[in-house]
């Protein structure tokens, strides 16, 4: 990550939840993950498995805004013959069609899988408040571990990030689909 963000990593809490802090070093805002993250995490998680069972790569992504699912989506690329068909961008329509608006501010948006750069660069034109991912991608993230679109200051929007909820979860998942796809 760049230097205007750092990511602390996970501190196994007590109970089943996982407890990480994120610091924005420009405005110290301080995020604590809370059962709510892992709430809206599971909901993607739900959109991932679906994608799982129609044979598509398994993303899943909600967006919330003021505490409910205003958008959600899961990957389709092969059923709609869509390169575009990502979870990512289809929540992000579902969102500003909910939202009768073209940009999701006060929104965040949940996803199983660390976005690639067509949809980080969507999310950054939405003007989106926050991303949570679940697992890295190191092939083709594009909000930190490859590339950093969404912390870009060349860019008129950079959005808040925060990693690894439910981390092993969407792994697993992930592993699973291409396990099957091998054989």
């Amino acid at each position: 990550m760049k230097n205007d963000i750092q990511i602390v990593d996970y501190i196994k809490a007590t109970d089943p939840y996982y407890l990480q802090m994120t610091t924005n070093i420009d405005t110290f805002d301080t995020f604590f993950f809370t059962k709510q993250h892992h709430h809206y995490m599971q909901q993607a998680l739900l959109e991932a498995e679906q994608a799982f069972m129609e044979d598509e790569v398994p993303v899943g992504a909600v967006i919330v805004h003021n505490g409910h699912i205003v958008g959600k989506g899961y990957n389709q690329v092969e059923r709609l013959k869509d390169p575009t068909a990502h979870a990512e961008i289809l929540a992000i329509s579902a969102a500003c069609q909910t939202l009768d608006s073209k940009l999701l501010s006060g929104c965040s948006l949940y996803v199983t899988l660390e976005p690639c750069p067509m949809c980080a660069g969507a999310l950054v034109l939405s003007r989106l408040d926050r991303i949570i991912y679940s697992a890295t991608d190191p092939k083709m993230g594009a909000c930190g571990s490859i590339y950093d679109i969404i912390q870009d200051t060349r860019l008129n929007h950079q959005i808040e990030v925060i990693q690894g909820i439910m981390e092993n979860e969407s792994e697993a998942l992930l592993k699973k689909y291409f396990q099957r796809k091998r054989k």
